[in-house]
Order: structure tokens, then C-alpha cells, then sequence
């Protein structure tokens, strides 16, 4: 089955990409729709990434609910707890399996998340 690609960006990378029953969503960062990197530390940032992977799965008709996995990325390891709770209140259940790493970031953002989702065609 060809992969279908969803969604434009300002850079060389589609926003998800479903290659059969699974959808790809594409590392997010903290950036709202103006295109601007949100104010705020890692509380307001893990809220816009995840809101922005909601989005990417929407585009591929998926919800959080089918994300298995994700990858988050932190610039801070000492941010992680925070992270954490942000980040149990887009998965209250049934949870996806999930990497966390610290690392440096591209831009001057404490965190990027990519996801996996599985969603039967």
C-alpha cells in the first residue's frame, strides 16, 4: 500500500504520514499557529506539542486515543516531572509506550515529541 502523506510545513518534512494501518507524526515543537515558539516554560510548552500532535493525527482522521507510541525529547531532564504530568492528562488511560531522552534541541525549545499511532483502514 503507497504511503499517503497529510498535511504541509515550512520545511522538508509532511506534519503525518500513514503507511497502511499505522500514522506517523512528525517530531512537534512548541510552536503555536502563528509560527512562533509559545512563551512560557515547560508547562506551556508540552501543552502546545501535544495539542499540535492532536492536530497532526486529526489530519489523518486518528485522536490520541490511537497514539502506541511516542518519543519525547527534553532539554532539561530536570523538567521531566512536569513533563510528566502534562503529559498524563492528554493520556489518561491505556497510555502509548513511550521513549523520554534529554538532548540538545534544534531551535531554543525545552521539548519535541513525535508519535505513533495505529488506526485500522
Amino acid at each position: 500500500m503507497p504511503k499517503q502523506c497529510f498535511g504541509t510545513s515550512h520545511v522538508p518534512l509532511s506534519p503525518a504520514v500513514r503507511a497502511g494501518d499505522f500514522v506517523y507524526v512528525s517530531g512537534q515543537v512548541p510552536v503555536g499557529s502563528d509560527g512562533m515558539v509559545v512563551k512560557g516554560g515547560i508547562v506551556e510548552q508540552t501543552e502546545q506539542v501535544l495539542q499540535n500532535i492532536k492536530a497532526a493525527l486529526a489530519l489523518a482522521g486518528c485522536t490520541m486515543d490511537d497514539v502506541v507510541k511516542t518519543t519525547v525529547w527534553l532539554e532539561d531532564a530536570r523538567d521531566f516531572g512536569t513533563f510528566n504530568t502534562v503529559y498524563a492528562r492528554h493520556f489518561p488511560k491505556d497510555p502509548p509506550a513511550r521513549t523520554t531522552v534529554e538532548s540538545r534541541l534544534m531551535i531554543d525549545i525545552k521539548i519535541e515529541v513525535e508519535a505513533v499511532a495505529y488506526r485500522p483502514l
